[in-house]
């Protein structure tokens, strides 16, 4: 046990170590539920400012911290940031979500689209990550994370959020070719990102290739798959150690394919039964997740229920105790709070209700 205490505990679970209990962090932790960062967004309005302002990306991050002590801190930003560092400017609209404005329909416009070069256009990711290892020390574990290239590609060619995809898609069907080159050049400047992340203090990396689960299983694998499997490769060439996770929402018709993509860890939404997903990746893969966000409007013993099967389920090693999604803007505050106090306790809570 030596040393291992100097290793926070998300990341001895994430390594496969042994663990007494799950560790814990929610996906989209930080943010509007918390009346102190709904307090701050009222003085910073920018989304841009509170997640590329040092101090205020930092603060943000820390909050739940500070509120709930989860064992993950995920850096506070956006799948788009480094977009810009691409040549494609975005911004953020409150109640609209991301603008991209002109979107990207032509082969010459993919042709302008330049290699990420973080160190130039992102040092404040390298400052926040710095300052979060700093601020946590070994009491947790900091995630950095990233999008994937199906994603920021339908981002960047529908020009914002889609309910059908069918710019991109059409993209996809009618010249693929164009698609493809948008695609690689993008996987290429992620994987340089989640590089920029590791070596700026990150411990793990989530990719979220959200907007994947849209696509038919044989799409995915000509779309999706292969850039994923880029981005990894490449991260995993030079950074073998650094566990890395991926989160597909709406996932249950892909969720073998996503255990090719090469990463350590699957982090499995709620429309998968977590025992069907060990069945299905198979045990040597770790998996994250997957309580249903909706639980957390539930009484406190179905939470404490609904938490107990997920960790039954998910069979005791390399599992991350999650939501299946982002924590929901509504979700009762005592509620997360009793979401983390329940899931420290799940060792004892498990014996009891055997």
């Amino acid at each position: 046990m030596t040393g291992s205490t100097q290793v926070p505990y998300l990341l001895r679970a994430a390594r496969g170590e042994v663990v007494d209990r799950p560790p814990v962090w929610m996906m989209r932790q930080a943010g509007r539920y918390m009346k102190v960062y709904r307090d701050l967004r009222d003085r910073y309005p920018s989304f841009r400012d509170r997640s590329e302002k040092v101090d205020l990306a930092i603060e943000i991050s820390l909050q739940p911290f500070r509120a709930f002590q989860p064992d993950g801190v995920i850096l506070f930003s956006d799948i788009l940031t480094p977009l810009p560092g691409m040549g494609i400017p975005f911004d953020i609209i409150e109640s609209r979500g991301p603008i991209i404005d002109p979107p990207i329909r032509t082969r010459e416009q993919i042709q302008q689209v330049r290699p990420l070069e973080p160190a130039e256009s992102l040092p404040f990711i390298r400052e926040i990550l710095q300052t979060l290892r700093q601020e946590v020390g070994n009491q947790a574990t900091v995630l950095g994370f990233v999008g994937a290239p199906w994603t920021l590609a339908a981002y960047a060619i529908e020009g914002k959020s889609s309910k059908d995809y069918s710019i991109i898609k059409g993209m996809a069907f009618n010249e693929p070719a164009m698609l493809h080159e948008f695609l690689g050049k993008i996987a290429d400047s992620i994987a340089t990102y989640v590089c920029y992340q590791i070596d700026s203090g990150a411990q793990i990396v989530q990719m979220f290739d959200s907007w994947a689960g849209h696509l038919s299983p044989q799409d995915y694998d000509i779309f999706a798959l292969p850039y994923q499997q880029r981005v990894i490769r490449q991260v995993k060439e030079t950074h073998p150690d650094t566990p890395l996770i991926l989160y597909i929402s709406g996932s249950a018709g892909v969720l073998e394919r996503m255990g090719q993509s090469g990463v350590d860890i699957i982090s499995v939404d709620w429309t998968v039964d977590m025992a069907d997903a060990r069945q299905r990746l198979g045990f040597d893969l770790g998996v994250q997740g997957n309580v249903d966000p909706g639980v957390l409007f539930g009484s406190k013993d179905l939470i404490r229920d609904r938490i107990l099967d997920t960790i039954r389920k998910a069979g005791g090693h390399k599992h991350i105790l999650n939501l299946g999604h982002g924590i929901l803007p509504n979700t009762p505050e005592e509620n997360a709070a009793f979401f983390f106090e329940t899931a420290k306790q799940a060792d004892q809570l498990l014996a009891i209700h055997a």
